[in-house]
Order: structure tokens, then sequence, then C-alpha cells
């Protein structure tokens, strides 16, 4: 029987799954990626490591005894719109720049100055906001001339892998589409945004749509992984989008909740509706699209927490500590933005703000209030789908947060849904895997993916606690409010030399 490798490309780690096609999750293995903010406001990562987690992740499937002859195929998902830069000799030039990264906040005002925003957003389907790649690459050019003067492409993070594996130069719909550098309408490349970026259509790769096959695997990638020269490739998924459909997000009304690193929801539509607050995506089901939200910090605040505040204690010890605090944290909110944030404010200046603390909160209030505050983030996007008629009516839940009880419950107690968590759910990857066997033919039809789904526990609301965190979420949203205009203020007396 023929086996399909996903592989994912994620801010914490690289994921691999391995999969037949009769629904069974054969193998799953990671290696760790470390992200890097040596600055505030910056988030990096470094390429090469990805790709040596790559080959660590394939000789670990090698090592349980499967065999580089059984894979028909690879499918690759990965963050998104991660820039990575290449010289012509094909070499990493310096860490990528991620999707969540906000140094860019003037060169995302000199775009909006040279642009038309409304025009803007009618062609490319998002506003320029901070997850923008043209800011970015002007960004390079002003502060780092040397790096872009040897560059001559520019990829996302599967893109990368794909050309690691394949040797060619190809670009998935989805990294062309939240660039903010292609005309949805024209299916293409917008010249007059890729002219204010400083860059030309040859430092692009050809855009494929995720289940073409884009190349076969060389003899130097089969060295690196120890996979079968001539193992077709396809164009894969954005990581958010290979998740969603990998969840049973299909039909017009689905919606997801991602509980990872970052925060990102995602709500299928049948029609290309694009809001300037949130972002969207082509689903891999081929007439369909994904407006989508995606917080800068989620998951990744409370690793900081732990890791500042309670080395000595593991997650569920935490949970614990939290369960010991009523709903609402005794008056504390967090306002979750310690990266900047995305959707739906799109303010790279906005940092994290304990509101409400006294002597009387402790560790777990605190705690508590981070998991609180990253469900209100969830509840803004929400609120912003249902000015725009979206209303949800499936709602599931998955990524590492899903396997916290509490962060679960505190999840769906604020945003009033019942939660359907996925049963040992690979995300991405699974995605990745499943959009390969259609590039080759091994499935049929996208609903195939259903064989792969099985809910292990449904999380019901409790609508007392559902009505005081919607008073809460008031105050929530009134702080940010209250103190956006002292963000720029911070920005320029800590950034003062």
């Amino acid at each position: 029987m023929p086996y399909l490798l996903g592989i994912d490309i994620g801010t914490t780690a690289t994921k691999a799954v391995l999969i037949d096609t009769e629904g069974h999750i054969l193998a799953e293995t990671s290696a760790g990626s470390t992200l890097l903010s040596p600055h505030p406001g910056w988030a990096e990562e470094d390429a090469n490591q990805w790709w040596d987690n790559v080959g660590r992740v394939c000789r670990d499937l090698w090592a349980r005894g499967f065999q580089p002859e059984e894979i028909a195929a690879v499918g690759v998902s990965g963050m998104v719109p991660t820039v990575v830069l290449l010289d012509k000799e094909g070499r990493v030039l310096r860490p990528s720049i991620q999707q969540n990264d906000a140094r860019a906040h003037q060169e995302i005002e000199d775009f909006r100055a040279q642009t038309d925003e409304e025009a803007i957003l009618h062609r490319t389907g998002s506003a320029i906001t901070q997850q923008s790649v043209g800011p970015k690459l002007l960004w390079l050019w002003r502060h780092e001339p040397e790096v872009m003067a040897q560059a001559c492409k520019v990829l996302g993070s599967y893109d990368f892998i794909n050309y690691r594996l394949t040797g060619e130069f190809s670009c998935e719909q989805n990294w062309a589409l939240e660039s903010g550098l292609f005309d949805m309408h024209r299916y293409d490349w917008a010249d007059d945004l890729l002219a204010l970026a400083r860059i030309d259509r040859s430092w692009l790769g050809t855009v494929h749509r995720p289940s073409d096959v884009i190349g076969r695997v060389t003899p130097e990638a089969a060295a690196h992984t120890g996979l079968q020269v001539g193992t077709p490739v396809v164009a894969g998924s954005a990581d958010h989008v290979a998740s969603a459909f990998s969840a049973g997000l299909r039909q017009q009304g689905d919606l997801l909740v991602k509980l990872g690193g970052a925060g990102d929801i995602l709500y299928v539509l049948d029609e290309l509706a694009p809001d300037p607050r949130l972002y969207i995506d082509y689903h891999v089901v081929p007439g369909q699209y994904l407006l989508n939200g995606c917080m800068a910090a989620s998951g990744s605040i409370i690793k900081w927490f732990r890791n500042t505040f309670a080395p000595e204690l593991d997650y569920p010890a935490l949970d614990a500590e939290g369960e010991q605090v009523p709903p609402g944290s005794d008056g504390l909110i967090l306002l979750p933005y310690f990266l900047g944030e995305k959707t739906p404010i799109n303010d790279p200046l906005a940092r994290g703000v304990f509101f409400g603390l006294t002597l009387g909160h402790t560790r777990g209030h605190m705690y508590r209030a981070i998991l609180e505050g990253i469900a209100y983030g969830f509840q803004h996007h929400l609120e912003v789908m249902a000015e725009r008629g979206h209303r949800p009516t499936r709602t599931m839940v998955t990524n590492g947060g899903a396997r916290s009880r509490l962060w679960k419950q505190i999840t769906a107690d604020v945003l009033g849904l019942r939660l359907h968590q996925i049963a040992e759910h690979p995300g991405s990857s699974l995605g990745a895997a499943f959009i390969a066997g259609m590039g080759v033919g091994l499935f049929q039809d996208w609903a195939e993916i259903e064989k792969y789904i099985t809910i292990a526990a449904i999380t019901e609301p409790n609508m007392d606690y559902h009505r005081r965190y919607q008073r809460l979420f008031r105050i929530y949203r009134e702080i940010y409010e209250r103190v956006k205009d002292l963000y720029p203020q911070l920005y320029r007396v800590t950034t003062d030399t």
C-alpha cells in the first residue's frame, strides 16, 4: 500500500506525519525549531534549521521501519507569509522574517501613503498590515542593503523546503495571496506593488495550486532526507489552511479555533468576501475560501509566562492553579499583544497589558487571565465576522492547547460556542499529506479527508460564565481604545538612541 508524507514547518517545530490511503495515521515525529526575537517586535527563524529538521524527521521514520520507496508523494505546509531570501546560488542570506514580525511599521505607513488602501483591499484581498510582505522587503532595502544587493529570490517557508526538495522555485497560491503583492482577480502578481517593494517577477516562483506536482526529489535532497530520488512533491499549503481542511472545515459556516503558538480562527466562505480587519485565503477545496484572523501571540505568551514565572511547573500544574481562580480572574484582564497585533486591530506597535492588578492577585490569577485574554482576542474576531453576517454553525478546536481542559473551557465560555475537539489531530501535516495524495491521484474527492477525522470530545459552554465574560470583553476592548495612542509614544522613547 502506498504511503503519503506530510511535513509542516511550524513556529516551534517541524512536524511530519505518514498516512496510508485508508484513513490511518501511521506515524508522527517532530524536531524543534527556535523562534528568535533579537529586538522588540522582531520574529525570525533559521530556514537552514527547518531543512535540517526535514532530514531529521525523515530519518526518524526510516529508523522506525518505514521504507522510502513506500512514499508515493510528499506535501509540505508551513507558516505564511514568512520571508526567506536566497542568493543566486540558492543560499539563505539571513534569518527568515516571520509573518508576525512587527519591525516594518514605518514601511507599512509608507506603503499606505503611496497606494489607495481601498483599491489594495479589493485587488489583493488584504489591507496593508504587519503581515504584508512588501513593507518587510522595503525595510530590508533600507536597513540591510548589503543583504538585498545579493538577494535574487524570495520564498515562503514551505516553498523554501519544496525548493530544497526539488530544486524548483515555486509559490503556493496562499503565500502569493497573503503577501499583499498578488492580484486575486487576475490571479497574477501586481507589477506596481512589486515595484513598491523594489523587486520584480524574477524574484518570485511560479504560482501553483496546492495539489499541483511542482517537482520531484533530487539526488541531493535524497541524500539529505533518505527519500527516494524522483518522489513527487506537491505545492502544499499554508499551515492554517491545511489544518482547517484536515479538521473537517468544508462547508460555509464551519469555524476552526486553533489554540497554538499563534492564535488562528478560520471561517469557511463560498464567496470571495475580504474585510480589511481580517485575512482571506484560498481554501484547499477549489471554489471555497477561508476568512481568517491571526493573533500574533497566544500560546507563545503561555510559554513565556511558564518559562519566566513558573519554570518548575508543567502546564497541567499551571492549569490546576488557574482552575482555582474564578472566571474573570477577580478583575484581572490581559491584552495579549506581546508581538504587536495582526488581526483584527492591525497594530504592530501594540504591546501586552495586564490591567487591574492588585496585591491579592496570584500567579494563578495571571495565568488564567492570559487564557481569558487570548479567548477575548478570538471573541473580537467573531464580533468582526458577525458584523458581516458570518455566524458559525459548527466549531472545531485543534492544536496543542486543545489538550488543556481549562483552556478549552475558558474558550468555550468566552465565545459561547460548543467546541468539537479532533482526536489526536496532527494538524497541518495531515492536510499536507492528503493534498499530496490528491496531487498524484490516490484520492478522488476532497471529502475523503473525513476518513481521518474523529471527534474526541465536545466542550459545552457555561452560559452564565459567558454572560460575565461578555461584560469583561467590553472592558477588554475599551482598554485598547484608551491606550492605543500611547503605543507610538512608548516606541519612540524606547528606541531613542
